[in-house]
């Protein structure tokens, strides 16, 4: 799709409609759907409908400003960009496309363990504030080798992802024929024949200029291809990770630790205790355990337990400015978002994920503006409301 496709789009809806159009079935569904009955995923939006703002009148709000500090950096608006680990097959080497985006708007990109595009690669083409996703191996040393590697190439923080002990049942995916690694078969054939300009304009791209997209940020030797069978991919969820594992990355991390999948003060005092810079709550989009609380509503908790200690960030179903808005009003201090970055470099690149940056942008301005706020710091848990769902009987 061309920039004035992107142009077209109103809203992040509007983007994920245009990406369904472009993506095989399989492939947009990997990014768009939950796991099991998607209750989780539902209940990421719907929490955030059940939150209201009061607004305020006759205030000046004609010099509203966005800006934030953020471990002692200045950012130019209250979002990041969460670590998501098919960028790269949505758009070739969408990983620079959205890191791109990121550093012109002046925020936060966290490039994720599973990406096609290296570490290094980013750095180098890219730049500006980087953080890196890590996943832990069943043998730590593997994840280790990553966290030097991360290190050596100047990223400026790690994020690790805790809340995956065990694979999650996404079971759309075995009906639309996708598995890992990647085996071609009638479903997923089909599907990719039915979307040309995804398989010349990503897949083909790859294969000339060396085949298809690896595993570029997994250990030396494990950089297998998508279509082979990985030794690395069943060693990357550990269900025997303790908090002496995070103690040993903070010996070894000198720049930020974050801690990504935290739901509950008790974790995440403990991941202070553990040297832990900040904290991230997030279900993972509502993809790995379908029981799990909206991460809005785990917020207020965990900000009333540290938020006075260390830096809390949230995640998980944001999709307007107004949701970031009522984040930060309970008192997170900034705002990640994945689908929704990866629906517009799917479009177009990095001016598809500089529109749906800037969705976010004019929205939350406006957002501040029928506030009363004229920043960010003139946020707080007055403005809002708590709406309560209504008890239903129990029926047998």
């Amino acid at each position: 799709m061309s920039n004035s496709d992107v142009k077209e789009a109103q809203n992040i809806h509007d983007l994920r409609l245009m990406a369904k159009k472009r993506l095989p079935k399989w492939m947009f569904e990997f990014v768009d759907r939950g796991t099991e009955d998607e209750v989780a995923l539902r209940n990421n939006r719907a929490a955030f409908e059940r939150i209201k703002l009061k607004t305020r009148v006759l205030v000046d709000v004609s010099k509203r400003n966005q800006e934030i500090t953020l471990f002692g950096k200045k950012h130019g608006m209250p979002l990041g960009i969460a670590p998501t680990g098919p960028a790269g097959m949505l758009y070739y080497k969408g990983e620079l496309e959205l890191a791109r985006a990121a550093k012109a708007a002046n925020i936060p990109f966290t490039l994720a363990t599973g990406s096609q595009t290296s570490m290094e690669e980013v750095a180098k083409v890219v730049g500006g504030t980087l953080w890196f996703q890590l996943y832990m191996w069943s043998d730590v040393r593997m994840s280790h080798l990553l966290v030097e590697r991360a290190k050596n190439a100047g990223f400026e923080a790690l994020v690790v992802t805790v809340d995956g002990p065990v694979g999650t049942n996404r079971e759309y995916n075995v009906r639309n024929g996708y598995t890992v690694p990647f085996r071609y078969n009638r479903k997923n054939t089909t599907a990719v024949l039915a979307r040309p300009g995804w398989l010349f304009g990503v897949i083909m791209k790859y294969w000339l200029s060396g085949g298809m997209p690896t595993r570029a940020n997994y250990p030396e030797g494990m950089t297998e291809k998508f279509t082979h069978v990985s030794t690395a991919e069943r060693k990357t969820k550990n269900d025997s990770l303790s908090w002496d594992d995070l103690s040993v990355l903070r010996e070894m991390w000198p720049g930020k630790l974050m801690v990504k999948g935290i739901l509950t003060p008790a974790d995440a005092e403990k991941a202070i205790a553990h040297g832990a810079d900040g904290i991230i709550v997030s279900n993972h989009g509502g993809r790995n355990f379908d029981s799990s609380m909206a991460p809005i509503e785990a917020l207020a908790p965990i900000v009333d337990a540290v938020g006075n200690k260390t830096t809390v960030i949230v995640d998980s179903g944001f999709r307007r400015g107004s949701d970031v808005v009522k984040a930060l009003a309970i008192g997170a201090k900034l705002v990640l978002v994945g689908r929704a970055t990866l629906w517009g470099t799917t479009v177009g690149g990095e001016a598809g994920a500089a529109r749906a940056i800037n969705f976010y942008r004019e929205e939350i301005s406006r957002t501040l503006a029928y506030l009363g706020c004229r920043g960010v710091d003139d946020l707080s848990r007055d403005l809002l409301d708590f709406v309560q769902t209504p008890h239903l009987p129990l029926t047998m």
